[in-house]
């Protein structure tokens, strides 16, 4: 755990340094890379090589598919309080994003022109679900539900095999409660290479959505081209900016929320104008830590991945926040929406104390698979126009096209491109 505070030499430089972060190393980008290219070579045969290798399971291609029968009998393991609360989740996902989806509209901004967009949903998408360190059930239905809303046909999950003790109960029923159409037990690069490049077994999809670990994500990243993807999710990662009116304990129970994800790469970093808060949290931290369940997760991020910065006022912190672009934002502030406005990179925001990031993760409605390792600069969260093909519609009539003829001749002319210009001189 780092303290930065501002009277230390070398703040900028230690700042910076946090800013700077990377989602993965050049060593993970390169061995993504080689098990993507044994993936497009040799399909299912590197499909069961990379299972028995790092989900130590046994795997012929007719097994990668999860049958309806084994769902089904998942499904009947789960308790009804679990299938309560996975519903509720899918609910409120589905209620945020039908109202949210893109709808086609045309219009005349012109005499004789008429100018729009049309959508139409994917046909075949892929989730990949993590399962690795935790089985991600929520995950489903921040992916799953949004591409059935958007009302994509086929829509594909890959997870991990789980080894001896299989694919998690809950998360099977959270497949069939969100639409899932096919499940397929393959995990990590080798799986999103399947989804990616299709197999013999495995069906090519248009566009990958979902988190992944640091490898996941170097895979999506090299994968971009030849699949449609969401966005570059890596390890989890949190900024709380708070003031005095924050509850220390709050704060440490949020930081440490994404300290047990399990890669060791997750980051958590407080900013606060307050030094006495940040002491107090630091001592919060400590304290909570040593009741938590997932022990060796937690040490490795407190040992690298938590910051502690003290800012100059609210003003800086927002800045300070910016620039970070984390993946979830609390603001834990008196006035949380008056600095909202003033974040200007993030993938969500979470106003006041008592809107953890947990409730988004879970049961909120936006989706949880959001923008990490500074990408939140230029990506966005996961969305329901995500799963839509977007087509303009251009119509002009004879008048309109002669009213702009002059303009259109005069700026293919600048491009030398006379065939452009002549295909419309020749509607006289």
């Amino acid at each position: 755990m780092e303290l930065l505070f501002r009277d230390t030499p070398d703040f900028s430089s230690r700042l910076q340094a946090m800013l700077s972060r990377e989602a993965y190393s050049q060593e993970i980008a390169q061995a993504a890379e080689a098990i993507l290219q044994q993936v497009r070579l040799r399909g299912d045969e590197a499909l069961c090589q990379y299972a028995r290798e790092f989900d130590h399971t046994e795997l012929t291609p007719e097994q990668f598919l999860v049958t309806e029968e084994e769902i089904s009998q998942a499904c009947a393991k789960v308790s009804r309080e679990d299938r309560e609360a996975i519903d509720l989740a899918v609910a409120h996902i589905q209620d945020f994003y039908g109202r949210t989806l893109p709808k086609g509209w045309h219009d005349s901004p012109r005499p004789g022109v008429v100018l729009g967009e049309q959508f139409h949903p994917l046909d075949r998408v892929g989730c990949y679900i993590p399962g690795g360190t935790a089985p991600l059930v929520s995950t489903v239905c921040h992916t799953v539900a949004i591409a059935r809303t958007a009302g994509v046909k086929e829509i594909l999950v890959c997870t991990p095999p789980g080894g001896a003790r299989g694919i998690h109960p809950a998360l099977l029923y959270a497949c069939r409660a969100a639409g899932a159409t096919t499940v397929y037990r393959l995990g990590g690069v080798y799986g999103v290479g399947a989804l990616a490049y299709g197999t013999a077994t495995i069906p090519k999809v248009e566009k990958i959505c979902g988190p992944g670990n640091a490898y996941v994500a170097a895979a999506k990243r090299a994968l971009y081209g030849t699949v449609a993807l969401d966005l570059v999710a890596g390890p989890s990662e949190i900024l709380v900016v708070a003031d005095d009116s924050a509850n220390p304990a709050y704060v440490a129970a949020d930081v440490l929320s994404q300290a047990e994800h399990g890669s060791g790469r997750e980051q958590a970093v407080l900013v606060s104008p307050s030094r006495a808060m940040l002491e107090a949290v630091r001592g919060e931290i400590l304290r909570q830590a040593a009741l938590l369940g997932r022990q060796e997760c937690v040490q490795k991020v407190l040992d690298q991945g938590v910051f502690l910065v003290e800012a100059r006022d609210l003003e800086e912190a927002a800045q300070i926040a910016s620039q970070y672009a984390p993946e979830h934002l609390e603001l834990q502030v008196s006035d949380p929406w008056a600095l909202a406005p003033k974040i200007t990179a993030a993938g969500a925001i979470f106003l006041g104390s008592y809107t953890p990031e947990p409730v988004g993760d879970y049961v909120a409605g936006p989706s949880h698979v959001l923008p990490t390792g500074g990408t939140a600069r230029f990506f966005n969260g996961l969305t329901g126009d995500a799963f839509f093909r977007r087509t303009s519609l251009i119509s002009y009539d004879r008048e309109a096209l002669l009213k702009e003829q002059p303009a259109l001749a005069r700026l293919t002319a600048a491009e030398g491109l006379d065939a452009h210009g002549n295909s419309a001189a020749i509607r006289k």
